[in-house]
C-alpha cells in the first residue's frame, strides 16, 4: 500500500518562508516512508493586498517556490503534488495553477482551476477570483504516479461533480482537491462535499487544505482529509498545521466498483425539457 503525507499549511505572505516550510515538509514526508506529498492551494503565497503580492509574483520558470519544490522532490527521491500556485500567465492574468513533480524534479503535469470562485458570503467576506485569475479549459489525470493515476482539481472545484464524473471515467483512481477553504463553507459543505465526490467517483480524495488566521486576515477552515472510496474518512487532519501519513490501499477501488458499479451504469442525459 502505498504511503502519502499531507501537509496542512498556513500558509503566509512572504514567498521565502512559504518555500521553507514547503522544503521542510518533503524532507519530513521521505523520512516517513511517503511516496508522494500533497500540499495545499496558494502552497506559495496567500496575500489579499494585491500591491504587496504583485512584488512576489512570477511566471512558472521564474516561480522560486516551485524551484525550490522540485529540488526539494529530487533531492529527497520523493514525488510531490503542489497544491496550486499563483502564478503570471498570458494578457497579464494570473492562473491557479496545480503542479505534479516527480523524484527527478520534473514538472509531470499541471492544471488550472477551472471554476473559479465569486461569492458574496453573509460574514461579510467577498471574493472574485475571476478578476485576477484566468480560468483553465481542461480536466486532467497523471499517470504512472506511486497512487496509480490521478486526477487533479482546486479548491471550488469541489461543487461541481461533473469534473470529477471526467476524471474518473479517464481512469483516475486518486483525485487531489488543495484547498483553502473559508470557515463558514468549511463547516458546512466540507466534509459532506468531499465524501460524496468519492463515493460518486467510486475511488479516493486527497484533500490538502489550510488552515488557521492567516497573515493577510483570511481564516481557513483546515480539516485536511482522505476519503476512501465507500466515503470512509482516513485521516482528518483536524485544527492546526504540520503533516500527517496514511496509507492507501488502492485494491479497495475494485472492490468497491464491484459492490455498486456505478460508473458503469451512468448514462447520457439529454437537457430536460418542459411539459
Amino acid at each position: 500500500m502505498p504511503r502519502v503525507a499531507i501537509f496542512q499549511a498556513r500558509t503566509g505572505v512572504d514567498p521565502e518562508q512559504n518555500a521553507a516550510d514547503l522544503v521542510a515538509a518533503v524532507r519530513q514526508a521521505a523520512a516517513g516512508g511517503a511516496v508522494m506529498l500533497f500540499t495545499p492551494e496558494m502552497s506559495g503565497l496567500l496575500d489579499r493586498n494585491a500591491e504587496r503580492a504583485a512584488s512576489s509574483l512570477a511566471e512558472e520558470g521564474e516561480d522560486r517556490v516551485l524551484a525550490a519544490c522540485r529540488e526539494a522532490a529530487a533531492a529527497n527521491g520523493i514525488w510531490v503534488h503542489l497544491g496550486s500556485l499563483a502564478v503570471l500567465s498570458e494578457g497579464g492574468q494570473l492562473a491557479n495553477r496545480s503542479f505534479v513533480i516527480d523524484p527527478r524534479g520534473e514538472i509531470r503535469a499541471r492544471y488550472d482551476k477551472i471554476h473559479l470562485f465569486d461569492v458574496d458570503l453573509p460574514t461579510g467576506e467577498s471574493w472574485r477570483e475571476s478578476a485576477v485569475y484566468r480560468s483553465g479549459a481542461e480536466a486532467v489525470v497523471v499517470e504512472g504516479t506511486p497512487v496509480g493515476t490521478l486526477g487533479l482539481t482546486i479548491c471550488y472545484d469541489l461543487r461541481f461533480p461533473a469534473l470529477f464524473s471526467r476524471l474518473a471515467e479517464a481512469g483516475a483512481d486518486v483525485i487531489a482537491v488543495p484547498a483553502a477553504f473559508t470557515v463558514p463553507t468549511g463547516r458546512a459543505h466540507w466534509h459532506i462535499l468531499l465524501r460524496a465526490r468519492a463515493i460518486e467517483a467510486g475511488l479516493f480524495v486527497v484533500a490538502a487544505a489550510q488552515w488557521g488566521s492567516h497573515e493577510d486576515g483570511r481564516q481557513t477552515f483546515g480539516h485536511s482529509l482522505i476519503v476512501d472510496p465507500w466515503g470512509d474518512v482516513l485521516l482528518d487532519m483536524g485544527e492546526g498545521s504540520g503533516l500527517q501519513l496514511a496509507e492507501i490501499e488502492l485494491s479497495r477501488i475494485e472492490e468497491v466498483r464491484r459492490r455498486i458499479p456505478a460508473l458503469k451504469h451512468r448514462r447520457q442525459v439529454e437537457p430536460a425539457v418542459s411539459r
